[in-house]
């Protein structure tokens, strides 16, 4: 239950930590929350050479509407999501999702980002963003490409994410008319089964 020896490196924006992605030649994991990535190091399933540290940057922040588009940084953290007044009023369901994520500590420190990258079957924000027809932003050495959710998750932990890119944010249009609801594992509060719903 021990890591294997890494180095770390916190990235000041969402260039620089491109530019050590690419230097760490695939041997480079992001880390935010670390609520996915750190017990796969613990148990020497992921062993990545250098973790660079997101949680800092600016441009992976705040949820904002604009544009008749509401938009979500990768890096805002589930609290952030659950509690966010233009969320809950625009579009509840991806509040009320982050809402049942976990238990409080879980919520404060796992982002939004960390949790679609990662693609756990039994999460809960994959459901919400396929129901709004989530757009996502990445951004990688070429510039930057959108991906939609539908395509985006491409298997059990798989998705459209290439080794040097970023999930910067989400986008999608507001659904006021929309709910999540999950049978959980008691003790981890993980999904069973969950279902995400939005009407036009």
């Amino acid at each position: 239950m021990i890591p294997a020896a890494f180095e770390y490196a916190r990235a000041t924006s969402l260039d620089d930590a491109i530019a050590r992605l690419q230097a760490a030649g695939g041997a480079g994991k992001l880390i935010a929350g670390g609520h996915s990535l750190v017990p796969l190091m613990k148990l020497r399933l992921s062993e990545p050479a250098v973790l660079i540290d997101i949680a800092h940057i600016p441009d992976l922040a705040g949820i904002r509407e604009s544009g008749g588009a509401i938009e979500i940084g990768a890096g805002a953290t589930h609290h952030d999501v659950a509690t966010s007044a233009l969320l809950r009023e625009r579009c509840p369901v991806v509040a009320d999702t982050a809402a049942v994520i976990g238990d409080p500590q879980v919520r404060n420190r796992g982002t939004l980002g960390g949790s679609l990258a990662h693609a756990d079957p039994a999460a809960d924000y994959p459901a919400a963003m396929l129901a709004v027809d989530a757009s996502l932003h990445l951004k990688g050495p070429d510039g930057w490409r959108v991906v939609q959710a539908r395509d985006f998750f491409q298997d059990v932990f798989t998705v459209d994410l290439g080794e040097e890119e970023i999930l910067a944010k989400v986008t999608f249009a507001p659904a006021q008319a929309s709910a999540y609801a999950k049978l959980h594992q008691r003790a981890s509060r993980f999904a069973i089964v969950g279902v995400a719903a939005a009407l036009d």
